[in-house]
């Protein structure tokens, strides 16, 4: 019998709370039930399994940056809606990065659900590119090159790995530059 007040949502709001804090590692069904003050074979009446727990977590993830990016780029084209992109994207993975954590999961672990959230993400910065004329498969390879970029630079400025006397975000300028070059460019020889 599921405990009064435990519900999915509460336990998916505890479990974006520690991956936040502590890092999507550190989430575990025992530190769940820590969090929740409950035994961990209670949350089973509440969660499948530690991997639908993750999947809850890409899921939101998944529509807090959809939210958060078709806000930035609304009313926006070109160098103008790439910045507003990628900085929307910085913000939320900064803000909360034990859900953008969840979001970087491999796609063959997510549900059905998650899929069809990641799959309007990319239309939003199929949006993006559109702007620059990119369509079709020429669009589908620069959103993964924009992808792999900012997933980068955002995984190395959360992580630490910038430990140069350089400011992190003059270089995230310039990674914009050169990603609006290669857009430009990529329209100009699309094969």
């Amino acid at each position: 019998m599921p405990r009064a007040g435990l519900d999915l949502q509460r336990v998916l709001n505890a479990a974006a709370s520690i991956a936040d804090a502590e890092g999507l590692g550190a989430l575990s069904i025992s530190r769940l039930a820590q969090e929740l003050r409950v035994k961990p074979p209670s949350l089973y009446n509440h969660v499948e399994s530690l991997d639908a727990v993750r999947d809850g977590l890409m899921q939101r993830g998944l529509r807090e940056m959809l939210e958060v990016s078709r806000d930035a780029i609304a009313g926006r084209s070109g160098r103008e809606a790439l910045d507003a992109l990628a900085h929307a994207h910085r913000r939320y993975a900064k803000g909360h990065p034990g859900l953008y954590a969840a979001m970087q999961l491999p796609v063959m672990q997510g549900s059905e659900h998650s899929h069809a959230l990641g799959t309007k993400y990319v239309d939003a910065v199929l949006a993006v590119l559109r702007g620059y004329g990119l369509e079709g498969d020429a669009a589908l390879h620069a959103t993964r090159c924009l992808r792999a970029a900012l997933r980068g630079f955002i995984d190395l400025e959360v992580g630490g790995g910038f430990g140069l006397a350089l400011q992190v975000d003059e270089s995230f300028e310039r990674l914009l530059h050169m990603l609006h070059d290669g857009l430009i460019e990529q329209a100009r020889h699309p094969t």
